[in-house]
């Protein structure tokens, strides 16, 4: 079915095949579950930043919902700065994607999104492969660097944000000393995940000590040469880094 009219595929940044894309919401309308659907598209890269989103009555009709139940979930999208409701004009994806992209992990952990929660489970995967090759491929010069993010995350005392800076730090330095140009590019490419997700548990109680000593214990492993031990230390960390998003996540879900 068609619900895209021929004005609307003219207008300069409209999205006329979008309401193709969706899927009716199969259980009971909601704002979240719209929400969800909506912003599974926006972080497939469905929706391009700048782009005007169908009509209400278009999204009401492509989702089988009522469209008081659109109308809230694109409020709530606005609210958090996803998208843009301009009187008169429509709704549009905010311009940014460094901006967005944040914003959209936090809120697909929220809504428990499917591609986000895929996106948790691969970076434990990424970060183990990471481990083990830079104790293979770590040079002195290497380790030095590696302790200084962690001398700094330990320094950072109540500073969340420099903690925070820090760890990240540590993941990236540890990507670049695997020597593996994908591996590297692909975990830099999810940079903001790793800032969301530390910004979630920065408040739960264990955090800072918990990451610090399993840091210290990757850190351990690349000084003996240990790929097993890296391997093992880093999959162990993920592990309850995961455990603390989760307990994040389950604390203020909707």
């Amino acid at each position: 079915m068609t619900v895209t009219s021929q004005s609307d595929d003219q207008t300069s940044g409209a999205a006329p095949d979008l309401a193709q894309l969706l899927r009716p919401v199969v259980r009971e309308s909601s704002v979240s579950e719209v929400a969800k659907r909506l912003l599974d598209h926006l972080s497939a890269g469905d929706i391009k930043p700048g782009t005007r989103l169908p009509a209400e009555r278009q999204l009401a009709e492509a989702l089988g919902v009522a469209r008081s139940s659109v109308r809230g979930a694109l409020s709530a999208l606005d609210v958090l700065g996803i998208i843009e409701i301009r009187p008169g004009s429509g709704s549009y994806v905010r311009e940014g994607t460094s901006e967005f992209l944040p914003r959209a992990i936090n809120w697909g952990l929220m809504l428990g999104q499917r591609r986000t929660q895929d996106l948790v489970e691969v970076r434990t995967y990424l970060e183990a492969v990471s481990a083990r090759l830079a104790a293979e491929r770590a040079t002195d010069e290497d380790l030095e660097r590696l302790e200084g993010h962690l001398q700094h995350m330990r320094a950072a005392g109540g500073d969340a944000k420099a903690f925070i800076d820090a760890d990240i730090d540590f993941h990236l330095e540890l990507a670049r000393i695997a020597r593996n140009s994908v591996l590297s590019d692909i975990l830099h490419s999810i940079r903001a995940l790793l800032q969301v997700w530390m910004e979630r548990v920065s408040d739960i109680e264990g955090t800072v000590s918990g990451t610090l000593c399993e840091h210290d214990a990757v850190l351990v492993a690349l000084r003996t040469r240990d790929p097993e031990g890296a391997d093992r230390a880093m999959a162990e960390h993920m592990v309850m880094a995961s455990r603390r998003l989760r307990e994040s996540v389950d604390a203020e879900a909707p």
